[in-house]
Order: C-alpha cells, then structure tokens, then sequence
C-alpha cells in the first residue's frame, strides 16, 4: 500500500519551513475570501543541526520548534512543513485517464520499481493527477513524488517534539509555487497568466519554481546559497559567523565590500540563477520568461532584484506575500514586512489550510 507522503487535509495548519538556518512559521486565517496573517515566527537553527536540509538531531529541531510554539496560538496543534534537495523526487508520469485515484494508486504501486530508482521499503509516495495530455488524451498527466521515509519520519518527530501535530509534509518547490498567488499584487495585472520564476535563495539551496496560471510548469533544487557570502564576509573582515550573518542582512560593511565580498557573490548567483532558467527554457521551449520573484534569507540581500534586472532583462520584485493582507493587530508590522521574503515557502504551506490539492 502506498503510504501517503501529502496527505489531503482541510484543518487549519502552521506552515513551518525548516530551513539550514532557521526556523519559518506562518499562520493564515480566511475571511470573506481574503487572507489574514494570524502569527509568524522566526527562530535560528542550533548549529549542526540540520546538514544539507536533513534533520541530524531530531532533539535539537524540536526544541526549536517549542520556541515557535509558544507564539501560535494554543487552539492551532496542526502544522504543515517540507523537505526538498536530493531527498526528493518528483516526475510527471502518463495514465489512462479512466482510471479513478484508487485505480491509480494500485497500477503505480505496480509499476513503482520502474518508476522510482530507490528500494520502495525506504520511500514514501504520493501521487496528484493533473490535467490530460495533450498530445494523447486518453492519458493524463500524474505527478508522482518520492521521498525517503526516514527524512519524512525525521520531521513528524521533531514537529511532535515540539509540540506539533504533523498533517501535511509537502514539497518545498511546491509550497514555494503555491505562494505565488500572494504576490501577485506585487506584479503587473496580467502577471496570473503570465510564466513566473520563483526563485528562493536560503543559506545552502536556491529553489527554483516556475508557475504559469496557478499550475506548477517546473522545478529545481540548486546547491547554493548565502552562506558563501557569509563565508567571504567572515574571511575578509576577521568577523564570528553571526557577526558576519548580521553585517550581510544590515549593510554593516567597510566600503569596498561592494567589490571585496558582494559583486563575486553576485556574479555566482546570476550564473545559477541563469543556468537554471535557461535549463527551463529549453525543456519547454519557450523563449522567455516574464517575471521573477525573489525571495529567501539571501533574496534581501542588497541590489539583487536590480542585478536580475540589469542583466536578465526580465521585472523582477522582492516578495512581499503579506502586501495586500489584512494582519493581526498583535503582530509587530514592521518585524513582519522585515522577514516577509524569508516566509515564502511557510506561507506557502500554511495555504494548504486553503487548498484542495494533494501536492
């Protein structure tokens, strides 16, 4: 039997995005068809950790996670996180299209040996049927997505540590592509029907989603991220690691480290991010995109949405997923539109309190 890696839930969940540096937390109400950000957290990683965004002390995490507990509401035990990288393996895979999700779920635990390169007793899967194929319409297109049981079982602990109940355990990409609804009107009124790059920056993995009229066209999981520039930070001014991570958010920085630490590290950034988005373009076809939103811990790093500009030729805005919501008047606005690019992929998860998709 399949065990289900996203589970199809209706309560209202935290998203929480545990990231290589810190812990996310978003919660999001509905009222009249608009959202209303309820709370949000943020809390810093223990170091060690978390290594290539896999849990290494469930302990450690969990603790974390009690920190952000106390500031959800009591009433709200659910939560909804996700894991990402080379954890996680997502393919669009052809069925007949007669064929109900039970039937599905049958003839994929069939043909799963060929289908997953991994021994099924170590993997969890899920399945999301998406539209017909247009090239042959008696299949439809189903996404099918793997990931290790130990990584998945790895953050149901550590979300229960922390006094969570784990309802959904999703996939960062997609959460990071369903948040591109709340920054819509952040973009030119067509941008719902135009081909958007997502693109988010963390410490040690840049995900990029590409979204088209609500539906996800493509993925990637980079392997880079801010803490190169920490790195060259703390290299070139003899500062502590949080020293350095402090001076890369605030600008705190000698003059010359415009060209000392920050132009190479955004020299290696266009290059990922460009390589990337022509990875794409060639897989589909298409010549162009029409918009990017930047978002992550590093995505508030100084002059990035310029450089994209400058260099890529293609609008770009640093996210806002809070820009047009109402907020709670126990949230301290200003903390929150400081962090607010930081809380894409929670946010992103958190709508899946909204939302009746499986993936």
């Amino acid at each position: 039997m399949i065990k289900s890696l996203f589970s199809k839930q209706s309560p209202i969940m935290v998203g929480i995005d545990i990231g290589s540096h810190t812990v996310k937390a978003v919660l999001l109400s509905m009222h009249s068809g608009y959202y209303r950000v309820e709370a949000f957290a943020v809390e810093p990683m223990v170091k060690g950790a978390m290594a290539d965004r896999e849990i290494q002390d469930i302990e450690a995490v969990g603790n974390v996670l009690a920190k952000i507990r106390k500031k959800i509401p009591r009433n709200v035990k659910f939560a909804a996180a996700a894991i990402s990288g080379s954890t996680v393996i997502s393919k669009v895979i052809f069925m007949d299209v007669s064929l109900t999700d039970a039937e599905l779920e049958s003839q994929i635990e069939v043909e799963a040996d060929t289908l997953i390169p991994y021994p099924l007793n170590e993997v969890s899967l899920d399945f999301e049927k998406l539209d017909v194929n247009e090239a042959d319409p008696s299949k439809v297109n189903v996404l099918l997505s793997a990931a290790r049981t130990e990584s998945l079982e790895a953050r149901v602990a550590a979300l229960a540590d922390g006094g969570f109940t784990a309802k959904v355990v999703d996939v960062e990409s997609y959460a990071l592509s369903r948040s591109a609804e709340l920054c819509l009107s952040q973009l030119p009124a067509d941008a719902a029907n135009k081909v958007v790059a997502m693109i988010d920056i963390g410490a040690t993995m840049t995900l990029l989603s590409i979204v088209e009229g609500g539906k996800t066209l493509y993925t990637r999981d980079q392997v880079f991220g801010g803490e190169q520039y920490t790195r060259s930070i703390l290299s070139y001014y003899n500062k502590s690691y949080d020293e350095a991570e402090t001076a890369k958010v605030s600008g705190d920085l000698p003059p010359n480290y415009t060209f000392e630490v920050l132009a190479p590290f955004q020299t290696m950034l266009l290059q990922q991010i460009r390589r990337g988005i022509q990875m794409y373009l060639t897989s589909s076809g298409k010549e162009t995109l029409d918009y990017i939103v930047v978002s992550g811990g590093s995505g508030m790093i100084e002059g990035i949405d310029k450089l994209l500009i400058d260099e890529l030729g293609i609008h770009t805005v640093i996210a806002d997923p809070f820009n047009s919501m109402e907020v709670a008047s126990s949230i301290d606005r200003d903390l929150l539109d400081k962090h607010a690019p930081q809380l894409m992929v929670a946010s992103g998860l958190a709508l899946r309190s909204f939302s009746p998709w499986h993936i």
